[in-house]
């Protein structure tokens, strides 16, 4: 969305304290675990940008609790899995010999928008050491969400996701839908369905003496289900929905929720 689009989707600019007031309004409240997924422009014309939607986030959360958000470097990982878009054979290789290694200081975020991207720079920030699906996390219970994301574990039992669920923590969507939720991932590890597997992938990680490909087991994950699962999840009355700024935002408990899916993809998945 261009900034001429975000100034007429809005009737008014939001701002730090429009912002707050609207995530207090749904649920946020100080002291909470929060998992957060992210659309600038959904929310319309905002004074900040991304900075005042990560301000009003801490804002309310508070020193107190911790707000969690996915940092991740897809790029770094196996080539031959890429679709959107693929990318020719020959380059394989190539991309296996010569991919940067994953640091989490200095590697963007990819397709996470402005709001994911910055905060993982956010001072006192912590991210996980994920090369291709870290998290980032700030507040009281960032350490412990963030250490040992073990690395075939993106989205498993050894994963910050896990310890938000440990942390009865919340997940807020502020413009995106459930194919953007990331905690029905962590539902995938849960359940158990016929053609469920593992998948083979790699990424350039950094070790002290130097930089390696390193190939390594994961679940394959698909997301093809998640928005009917989310809309099911919905139809249980354990979501609340409002408008933040321009954006239509959903806030729900995650351990629920990822009990309500692992359920779900058990019965319905083939």
């Amino acid at each position: 969305m261009s900034e001429e689009d975000a100034i007429a989707k809005a009737e008014t600019p939001a701002t730090v304290a429009s912002l707050e007031a609207d995530l207090r309004a749904i649920g946020l409240a100080a002291g909470q675990v929060v998992l957060v997924h992210s659309s600038l422009s959904a929310l319309g014309w905002v004074a900040g940008g991304a900075q005042a939607v990560v301000e009003a986030l801490l804002n309310v959360l508070t020193d107190a609790g911790t707000l969690v958000m996915p940092a991740y470097s897809t790029g770094n990982s196996e080539p031959t899995h890429w679709r959107e878009p693929p990318v020719p054979e020959a380059w394989w290789q190539i991309i296996r010999d010569q991919m940067p290694a994953f640091d989490r200081k200095r590697t963007p975020t990819r397709e996470m928008g402005a709001i994911a991207e910055l905060f993982r720079t956010w001072p006192d920030a912590r991210r996980s050491d994920h090369p291709a699906c870290s998290f980032a996390a700030w507040g009281r219970y960032a350490h412990a969400i963030t250490a040992e994301h073990r690395l075939n574990s993106s989205f498993g039992e050894d994963s910050p996701l896990a310890r938000v669920y440990d942390f009865d923590g919340r997940v807020l969507l502020l413009g995106v839908g459930h194919d953007r939720n990331s905690s029905l991932h962590y539902a995938e590890h849960k359940a158990d369905w016929p053609s469920k597997g593992p998948l083979k992938v790699g990424a350039a990680v950094q070790f002290e003496d130097g930089r390696q490909w390193v190939q390594y087991e994961d679940l394959f994950h698909s997301s093809g289900d998640f928005a009917e699962i989310g809309w099911d999840f919905v139809q249980t009355g354990q979501v609340k929905i409002a408008d933040v700024a321009c954006a239509k935002t959903q806030l729900m408990h995650q351990r629920a929720l990822v009990d309500f899916a692992a359920d779900w993809i058990t019965r319905k998945r083939k």
